[in-house]
C-alpha cells in the first residue's frame, strides 16, 4: 500500500503538475458564432477550473469533416488558433497545465452538419445515436465509407491540428480514441467493415492510429501527446465488445509503449459487463500490468476512489468530469472536504454564461 493523494505533485513527462487531479474533457457547445472560435468565454471557463493538475478540454474539431456536434470550437483555422490562444494564456496565467483534445466524430454526426453529405466513417454504418444538431438533437444516418484517400487525409488533418494546438500554445494534445467516434470506429469489427489494409486484423483495425502518432512524430514533441481509449465501451455509442476486443487494445497498449507518449487516458466501463467475457472488467487494473508510462483513470470518481486506485497503484492521475461543471474549484473543495454543488443539466449545452461560468466557488 503506498501513501499517495491525490493532491501529490506529478511530473508529466517533464510537465509539473501541481496535483494528480484532471479535468476530464467535456463538450459544452459553447462556441455558437459562425467560425465556431472559442471565445473569452471560454477562457473563462477554463481559468476558474485551473487549478485542477492538468485540464483536458472539449474535444475540438480537426477539421470540417470531422464535425459530429454543433456549436463545438475547432481547431482548423487560424481564427480557431486565435481563439484558443485566450484559454491557454488565462490557465497559465493562473499556473495551470491545459491539453487539448483532437477530435474526429466519424459516422456519429449528420449530414445537416454537413451540408447535406453523409459524414465519413470507416464503413457504411449508422451509430443509431441522436445528434446534436443546429436544429436540435436528430437520428443519426448511414454515413459513407472513407477511401483510402479520405484517411490520409485525416491522417494530414489529425497532424495540422496537433500543429495548431501547439501553436495555440497547449502543453500537449489528446487523441480521441474512445466514447464510439472516428478511432474507436476503426477499432471495433461492428463499425469497421472494411477488406482493405485498414480492416479485419487486429493490426489493420488499429494502423490508423499509429499512422497518425507517426506522423505526428516528425512535427510535434511526441512525449507531449496522449490518447484516450474506452476499451470495454458495449452496446452504447454505437460500439459493441466483441471477441477481439481485448486482443486489440492489449495490441494498442503495448504498441504504444514504443512511443513514449504523455499517458494514456482510459475509461472504467460506462455500463456494467460483468456478464460478458470478451469485455475488460477492470481496465485500470488491467492495463497497469502491460503500459509502462502514465495512466489517467476516468469513470465517477469522488476523493475516495480516487485516492484509492492511486494508492492500488491502478493509476498515476484521476479525471473528473461533471464535478467540475458544477465546482469551478473542485480541488478546494476535496482538500477542505465541502460540500459540492449539484450541476444543471439542463445547461450542459446551451450558449451562454448560465450553468457554464456562474457556478458559485466557496469564496
Amino acid at each position: 500500500m503506498k501513501n499517495l493523494s491525490i493532491f501529490d505533485s506529478y511530473q508529466l513527462n517533464g510537465v509539473a503538475l501541481t496535483n494528480r487531479i484532471v479535468m476530464a474533457p467535456m463538450t459544452r457547445s459553447r462556441s455558437n458564432n459562425p467560425e465556431n472560435v472559442a471565445t473569452e468565454l471560454t477562457a473563462k471557463y477554463y481559468e476558474q477550473r485551473a487549478s485542477a493538475g492538468l485540464i483536458i478540454t472539449e474535444g475540438t474539431f480537426i477539421s470540417e469533416e470531422a464535425v459530429g456536434v454543433v456549436n463545438v470550437p475547432g481547431i482548423y483555422t487560424a481564427a480557431q488558433v486565435e481563439g484558443w490562444k485566450l484559454t491557454t494564456r488565462a490557465v497559465h496565467l493562473k499556473g495551470g497545465k491545459i491539453v487539448a483534445q483532437l477530435w474526429h466524430t466519424g459516422a456519429y454526426s449528420h449530414p445537416d452538419l454537413h451540408n447535406g453529405k453523409k459524414p465519413l466513417a470507416p464503413s457504411a454504418v449508422n451509430p443509431n445515436q441522436q445528434v446534436f444538431t443546429a436544429e436540435g438533437f436528430k437520428p443519426s444516418e448511414t454515413s459513407q465509407a472513407m477511401t483510402i484517400e479520405d484517411i490520409k487525409r485525416t491522417i494530414a488533418d489529425f497532424k495540422q491540428a496537433a500543429i495548431n494546438a501547439f501553436e495555440a500554445g497547449f502543453d500537449g494534445v489528446e487523441l480521441h480514441g474512445a466514447n464510439g467516434y472516428l478511432l474507436q470506429q476503426f477499432f471495433s469489427k461492428n463499425t469497421n467493415l472494411r477488406e482493405d489494409e485498414y480492416g479485419g486484423s487486429v493490426e489493420n483495425r488499429a494502423r490508423i492510429l499509429f499512422e497518425i502518432l507517426d506522423e505526428l512524430k516528425q512535427v510535434v514533441d511526441i512525449k507531449k501527446v496522449a490518447i484516450r481509449l474506452n476499451p470495454s465501451l458495449n452496446g452504447i455509442m454505437g460500439i459493441l465488445v466483441d471477441d477481439e476486443s481485448i486482443a486489440l487494445y492489449d495490441y494498442i497498449v503495448n504498441r504504444l509503449n514504443d512511443y513514449g507518449l504523455a499517458y494514456i487516458h482510459l475509461i472504467e466501463p460506462f455500463t456494467d459487463v460483468s456478464g460478458i467475457s470478451d469485455a475488460i472488467q477492470e481496465v485500470a487494473k488491467h492495463f497497469r500490468k502491460i503500459y509502462k508510462g502514465t495512466i489517467i483513470i476516468n469513470r465517477g470518481f469522488n476523493k475516495e476512489t480516487a485516492t484509492q486506485v492511486l494508492n492500488d497503484g491502478d493509476a498515476d492521475l484521476v479525471s473528473f468530469g461533471v464535478p467540475f461543471i458544477a465546482n469551478p474549484d473542485l480541488v478546494e473543495r476535496f482538500k477542505t472536504d465541502a460540500a459540492l454543488n449539484a450541476p444543471d443539466q439542463n445547461t450542459f449545452y446551451t450558449p451562454g454564461e448560465k450553468g457554464y461560468t456562474d457556478y458559485p466557488t466557496l469564496k
